[in-house]
């Protein structure tokens, strides 16, 4: 066979690899409203960059007729290509191939690519569209699981960790974008569940749909396993070439910077006005958080879970850094549960990646309640305190209303090593809020005054006065600076200069033991 003839046969090869399942099953895929993963990759990537590896990998299996039904690939595209110019690796299951199911072969390919990208530092983002492990393999498809979740886990803090659910994704599938850094879902065409609603019937006889069970709406709205939830499979490759703007390769590069036009010496006299003057009554956090982002843009995280608490990126004089920030327009910013968990394992993310942290604090507690405590309020909100306090990266707290008792202490205090902590003139810290401690420390004079209501009104103001304003707090330096609202870019922007060359460590030690 000369030249000639053997490139017309790599040619032919590469045509067949290509087809997937056939152009039948390609058709099933775009009815059911998704794309194949070849197309998928096509939108990811920066165009003509992908370079595919093992593409003409096969099954192993011999069983249940399978030794006739091999195709190339084997129902998972994988490879790397760019991102805006940066490096990544990539796999995309293929549903048209065996409805994207795992086997042997297919999990070395995964885990091939995952190796490259530890040994390379570079982020490995993985399309999830499959039935689960292929049952005609048995044990060997499920090790191959295993192979997957162990470099999961050793990957995690080392290069950044993406997965897009654009499918099914079943059973013990389900824990390989569990352990990554973020997930993406889309509506109406992804699930993940570790049962399915016909078992669930069967088990439990509760009734429910593929969609109230796993959908997207179910997971960044209730349980919180997806970060973002997209309208259609383009809005969420899209989505993912944007978060990857925010984050490095790996653990030992520094954040990506982008220019701006936006000066950062910027003002915003709105900002004068924010803070009701009432403490009782809410605003918008994320209208700050805009105000002082380079050109006023937020690319929140977990944007629809527990709602009281904000996180996200976004950037200040073209330097990326991760928001953390209680929402008073939500359950009055207070902290739950829930939050507690969202705002840890964002602080971790940003701590592994040297992304530094600006905290927007105004909470006036812990949710209090029976289902709160029963529900286990202190393990959960100790991960949050733990997070905020081993993290090392630099770290800008900004007070701008309430900061009382045990939260204040959580939310990035002097105390737990933030190393600039500014205050509005509006701030109150203190144990707990004036109406309460009033109520506590005068209870027996309320009681016998003849007048009670004007007494107390008169003591909340006393202490108001006295204790819950921030210039206790600035005396004794657990406040740096209070500062006027409008100049909150430029503050932010200097302490972020100022912190640029933090170094600080944790003691020796193999790990700690969050409080999970």
């Amino acid at each position: 066979m000369d030249l000639e003839e053997k490139l017309k046969q790599l040619e032919s090869k590469h045509r067949e690899a290509e087809q997937g399942g056939g152009e039948s099953r390609i058709a099933r895929q775009h009815q059911a409203g998704k794309m194949t993963a070849r197309e998928r990759l096509g939108i990811l990537l920066d165009e003509g960059s992908f370079e595919e590896i093992d593409k003409f990998v096969v099954h192993r299996c011999t069983d249940f007729g399978m030794a006739s039904q091999k195709v190339p690939s084997d129902g998972v595209v994988t490879g790397y290509g760019q991102i805006d110019g940066r490096h990544v690796y990539v796999f995309a299951q293929d549903f048209t191939v065996f409805g994207g199911s795992l086997s042997e072969a297919y999990a070395a390919k995964i885990c091939k690519i995952m190796d490259l990208a530890m040994k390379s530092g570079t982020p490995v983002i993985g399309l999830n569209d499959s039935g689960g492990a292929r049952i005609q393999e048995g044990v060997v498809s499920l090790a191959g699981y295993a192979d997957i979740f162990l470099r999961n886990t050793l990957a995690s803090g080392v290069v950044p960790q993406i997965s897009a659910i654009l499918g099914p994704c079943a059973g013990g599938a389900v824990y390989s974008p569990a352990i990554t850094d973020f997930i993406f879902m889309v509506h109406k065409t992804s699930y993940m569940f570790i049962t399915g609603p016909d078992v669930i019937r069967t088990v439990t006889h509760e009734d429910v749909t593929k969609a109230e069970l796993g959908g997207a709406t179910a997971h960044s709205e209730i349980s919180g396993v997806a970060h973002f939830a997209m309208t259609d499979e383009e809005h969420c490759l899209l989505g993912i070439r944007e978060l990857l703007s925010f984050i490095p390769s790996n653990n030992m590069e520094d954040p990506p910077t982008k220019a701006t036009s936006d000066p950062p010496d910027r003002t915003d006299p709105a900002l004068n006005q924010l803070v009701p003057v009432d403490p009782n009554l809410p605003y918008d956090i994320k209208d700050l958080i805009r105000s002082v982002a380079d050109d006023h843009y937020f690319f929140e995280v977990h944007e629809d879970f527990a709602r009281n608490i904000v996180v996200g990126f976004a950037r200040l004089n073209g330097r990326s850094v991760g928001i953390v920030a209680n929402q008073p327009a939500h359950l009055a910013g207070t902290l739950d549960i829930d939050s507690s968990v969202k705002g840890a394992r964002f602080i971790r993310f940003c701590d592994a990646f040297g992304i530094p942290l600006i905290v927007f604090e105004d909470v006036p507690g812990f949710l209090p309640g029976v289902s709160q405590e029963h529900g286990g309020i202190i393990r959960h909100g100790a991960k949050l305190l733990y997070a905020f306090a081993e993290a090392t990266v630099p770290k800008i707290t900004l007070i701008t209303r309430k900061a009382y008792g045990g939260a204040y202490c959580v939310m990035a205090s002097k105390q737990i090593r933030a190393d600039i902590n500014y205050a509005y003139p509006t701030a109150e810290i203190a144990v707990m809020g004036p109406t309460g401690a009033v109520e506590i420390l005068y209870r027996k004079e309320i009681k016998e005054h003849s007048d009670s209501d004007s007494f107390k009104k008169e003591k909340i103001e006393e202490f108001r006065e006295k204790f819950a304003n921030p210039y206790v707090a600035a005396e004794r330096g657990y406040v740096d600076q209070i500062i006027e609202p409008q100049f909150t870019r430029p503050k932010l922007i200097r302490a972020l200069e100022l912190t640029a060359n933090k170094r600080d460590t944790n003691p020796p030690k193999k790990h700690g033991n969050i409080p999970l």
